[in-house]
């Protein structure tokens, strides 16, 4: 999802926009409310200085009494300490609670991610999520424990000094108040321009970083076809949008500030030349025309700092705008109101006239899955085949509700898993993709990630670890540094492309499921890795009901029967024999997919005469190479590409 094609829900006004973080600020107000209390005590005290200055201009000063001049001295010392004191009251009160805030954000932010669909995540970039759970979240704990307090305090400082100055004269006030006017009006210019520019910035930023996190996930990519000056100059080109978008905003900061600084100087002049003629008439003397500077001078740092806490207020407002968009975002898989339990649970697995299309599908288009009609019995194997682009992968994540349905339904033992709880129906039902996904951490934690009921370091935890690893023929873990306990790495990309796979297995064999949806996850195999892995999966397919998406003619011989998907239907149900001799279409399938396992095994072959040349070689002329370790058992370097830091400190 770009910043551009967002769907944002009707622009509320600022106060509501922010007055929508009230339950996540209410456990820490009392404390944010505290600091603003020392806040505007120090302000108060600010205030109070001019008070003194006037009774010592216009008492000791005038008398050359050094006793009173002392005590008034003092008494503007004392004033001094007390606001510093205030001042370290204030951050000392919010600084924490800002903190929290931040945490509980960021908390709750990605539990709704968790919680959120995977259409959600289909349309979003990540790059977006992440602006706004580290961007905009920073700039909102950064307002309250600075902005909000300080904008409230010097208003009520502006104000309360605007009305100290009518104490002195009421003409000197009067000028004072209608050169400042224009302020206000300024701002509320500056509001308009500010805030879409604010929006437009982060939205760009989000931007530029899920330009970045896809260029590093993609380098091999950019690298293999040269690609990496290209990819430069398309992040050149967000970077420059995003520079011209910040200019835009400091010229609206300056705008602003050319007029919070020159305003005051102008009531400053003003007012000098009309305390002059109040002093000539008799009307004002020195003391009070003295005071009264000194009040407009506290005044001139709060008045100056509207411009900047009023941008940081906007920034404020944006970003909480970008992150409700998250958190507004309907959660369209989620519990039942009363959710069924399944009991004791068989695993028969049945697509009742199941219907289902994309959300980005164009109107009028035909239904990727239209119609599919299949039914599972408990502990059978059914193999899944079809040409590419016919909803195989698609059918394979309704089970779990990953998407659900548009229309029929899916049922495990005659309950439609949309009445099931999520927690439920994912502890019944597992999973494992072609496009295998490991996580930055431990091979044991990444194998034992669906199983929460056992202790991953304790005996039964071993247990099941060993046996998953076993089915997946994943031994080469133990060549790895540290073993089941190396972190592998973001993604798992130190790792082939076959050993992440045996992983991604080895992790849904662990969550030992009734329903177990297999979608190609051998694909990265060697032919005889893969003839392993049968082997072991055939045991534990015994009991479970399996459902295989297969691209291998041999993985469909793992299967009881297979089911043939045709244009978004079931076309044929049988075992193999009777599909090759009542279905031309299956035959067709079969001998494509023939023709690609006969290429892989010709392309090894082919490797394989490769090696064995120099191999044959050195076997002519002295003591023959030793043989290579085949991939099942570990990557040539893979100890390297693991923990680059612990090889450079050998």
């Amino acid at each position: 999802m770009t910043s551009s094609t967002s769907s944002r829900s009707p622009r509320l006004s600022t106060s509501r926009a922010l007055a929508r973080l009230f339950p996540f600020v209410r456990p820490v107000m009392p404390r944010i409310a505290l600091g603003a209390v020392s806040a505007l005590a120090a302000s108060l005290l600010s205030l109070g200085i001019p008070l003194v200055l006037e009774s010592v201009v216009g008492g000791p000063l005038s008398s050359g009494d050094p006793a009173q001049l002392a005590w008034g001295a003092a008494g503007v010392l004392a004033l001094g300490l007390l606001e510093a004191v205030m001042v370290w009251a204030r951050r000392w009160f919010v600084l924490a609670p800002a903190a929290r805030v931040e945490y509980e954000l960021r908390v709750g932010i990605y539990g709704r991610l968790q919680r959120l669909p995977v259409a959600f995540h289909d349309r979003w970039q990540s790059g977006q999520l992440l602006s706004r759970m580290m961007q905009d979240v920073g700039v909102i704990g950064r307002w309250l424990s600075f902005g909000l307090v300080l904008l409230v305090v010097n208003v009520i400082t502006i104000v309360a000094g605007t009305l100290v100055l009518f104490r002195w004269h009421w003409l000197l006030g009067t000028v004072f108040l209608v050169c400042s006017l224009p302020l206000w009006i300024a701002g509320y210019r500056f509001e308009k321009r500010y805030g879409a520019l604010a929006r437009r910035s982060q939205d760009q930023a989000g931007d530029l970083a899920t330009s970045v996190e896809e260029s590093v996930h993609g380098i091999r990519v950019l690298k293999a076809f040269g690609r990496g000056h290209h990819a430069l100059q398309r992040f050149a080109r967000q970077a420059e949008l995003l520079r011209e978008t910040e200019l835009d905003k400091a010229r609206a900061v300056g705008l602003i500030w050319f007029w919070l600084v020159l305003l005051p100087d102008i009531a400053f002049a003003l007012c000098l030349a009309a305390g002059i003629v109040l002093i000539q008439l008799g009307e004002i003397d020195v003391a009070a025309l003295f005071a009264f500077f000194a009040m407009a001078t506290v005044l001139r740092w709060p008045m100056e700092s509207i411009g900047f806490l009023f941008s940081f207020l906007l920034d404020a407002r944006t970003a909480t705008d970008r992150v409700f968009e998250i958190v507004d975002e309907p959660t369209t898989v989620a519990d039942p109101d009363d959710p069924r339990m399944l009991g004791r649970v068989r695993g028969a697995l049945a697509f009742e006239g199941v219907r289902f299309r994309y959300q980005d599908a164009a109107e009028g288009e035909r239904d990727l899955l239209d119609g599919v009609d299949l039914a599972l019995r408990p502990g059978e194997t059914m193999a899944l085949v079809g040409l590419t682009g016919s909803g195989k992968t698609t059918l394979t994540t309704l089970p779990g509700r990953l998407y659900d349905v548009t229309g029929g339904r899916v049922t495990i033992d005659g309950v439609d898993v949309r009445d099931l709880s999520l927690d439920e129906l994912r502890a019944n039902v597992g999973m494992a993709f072609e496009d295998a996904t490991l996580f930055s951490q431990t091979v044991r934690e990444n194998v034992l990630l669906g199983r929460d009921d056992v202790d991953p370091f304790g005996s039964d935890g071993e247990a099941v670890l060993r046996e998953a690893l076993a089915v997946a023929q994943a031994g080469f873990v133990d060549a790895l540094p540290d073993g089941v306990d190396t972190v592998i790495g973001e993604e798992g990309l130190s790792l082939s492309g076959g050993q992440r796979q045996r992983l991604a297995l080895a992790r849904a064999v662990a969550a030992r499921p009734t329903v177990l949806v297999l979608d190609d996850p051998l694909s990265a195999l060697d032919v005889d890795t893969e003839a392993l892995v049968e082997e072991a999966l055939r045991e534990v397919l015994a009991d479970t009901t399996a459902l295989v998406v297969a691209h291998r003619p041999s993985t469909v011989m793992l299967a009881d029967r297979v089911a043939l998907l045709r244009d978004g239907r079931i076309d044929a149900v049988g075992t193999h024999a009777e599909l090759l001799r009542g279905s031309e279409h299956y035959r067709h399938v079969i001998s494509s997919l023939e023709a690609e396992e006969a290429a892989e095994k010709a392309g090894e072959a082919a490797e394989g005469h490769v090696a064995a040349a120099p191999l044959a070689e050195a076997g002519a002329s002295g003591p023959a190479a030793p043989t290579p370790e085949p991939e099942s058992d570990a990557d040539p370097g893979i100890r390297d590409r693991i923990d680059p830091q612990k090889e450079a400190t050998r």
